[in-house]
């Protein structure tokens, strides 16, 4: 281990921290700043020859700083030697721009990981992007992880009457990992029927599948941006009788009117994950926080050793 050495960008030195501390290892020491112009300037601190370098650094809102950032940190590990550079994104900015759905569109999730690979990162470890085919876009290897063990074990942690569980997908196209919980959890599965009315607006009506009357629902989803979907599917499975729901999201963007969907939202709790840093004003009494960094952190040890990290998902 003594080759590895873990860096982090400007977006999430606390989740760094973590991984770190799990690994027993010092943080890497790198200088980040800004000329008078803007500018981003870079200077690493220490001696990276010949080393494995993981840089962490979530491309979350400012979207557009964190990906230069890190951009400007691949290009500094690239020019000083390093053996080997694995770009560390828990949450991958411009994924939801995977596809043309529309004329005269760019894809602008394949441009942006042509960046990454084209500044010099020699593979990707990412974590339950929104669209899986993303993998793809990149010409080097990638690692994706899952948070999925990680909420699952915090809901039965909690230990819920099984009887009781109903699993709730927000939409038709989360109904994969709807049932991947469902099935871990040994709970049915009902399925939100949303229709959207614009690009901001949204529509929840029916329920398909198992009942919600007197249940606990636990609605699952890769992210939660503006609230507008999750609770608007909260709403329907109040309004059909469920007497608890739950939230659960690995990435807690929490934009525009999500504090205040989410504040007046029939929820009992909404878990998210450290993948992106929640700020003291986007936090709620309900929100619940877990750590990733475990999770990160073996995935490290396990690229650094060329061990295998889907085994840690069996």
């Amino acid at each position: 281990m003594n080759d590895l050495k873990i860096f982090s960008g400007p977006a999430n030195p606390a989740l760094t921290q973590d991984i770190c501390r799990y690994l027993n290892l010092p943080m890497g020491k790198i200088s980040l700043g800004r000329f008078p112009d803007g500018e981003i300037s870079c200077k690493i601190d220490e001696d990276v020859r010949g080393r494995d370098i993981f840089i962490v650094q979530p491309t979350c809102p400012p979207v557009n700083e964190h990906i230069m950032e890190m951009l400007v940190m691949i290009d500094s590990f690239k020019r000083a030697s390093s053996y080997r550079i694995t770009a560390v994104i828990p949450y991958f900015g411009y994924a939801r721009q995977d596809r043309k759905d529309a004329g005269r569109v760019p894809i602008t999730a394949k441009l942006v990981a042509n960046l990454i690979t084209r500044a010099g990162a020699d593979r990707v470890l990412a974590m339950d992007l929104h669209a899986a085919q993303i993998q793809g876009f990149f010409d080097v290897p990638v690692d994706h992880l899952y948070a999925a063990p990680v909420l699952n074990n915090y809901f039965q942690s909690l230990d819920l009457a099984k009887e009781d569980l109903v699993i709730v997908s927000a939409d038709e196209g989360g109904i994969k990992r709807a049932l991947g919980h469902a099935n871990r959890l040994g709970a049915p599965l009902a399925i939100i029927d949303k229709r959207r009315l614009s690009a901001d607006t949204i529509k929840s009506t029916n329920i398909i599948g198992a009942s919600v009357e007197g249940k606990t629902a636990l609605m699952f989803d890769d992210m939660i941006s503006t609230a507008g979907s999750i609770c608007g599917a909260a709403d329907v499975v109040h309004k059909h009788g469920a007497k608890a729901i739950y939230a659960a999201a690995t990435h807690g963007l929490l934009v525009g009117p999500a504090i205040e969907r989410l504040k007046n939202s029939p929820f009992k709790a909404i878990v998210i994950t450290d993948s992106i840093p929640l700020t003291p004003g986007k936090m709620l009494p309900n929100i619940q926080v877990l750590s990733v960094a475990s999770l990160l952190g073996q995935a490290i040890k396990r690229i650094h050793r060329n061990e295998s990290v889907s085994m840690m998902f069996q």
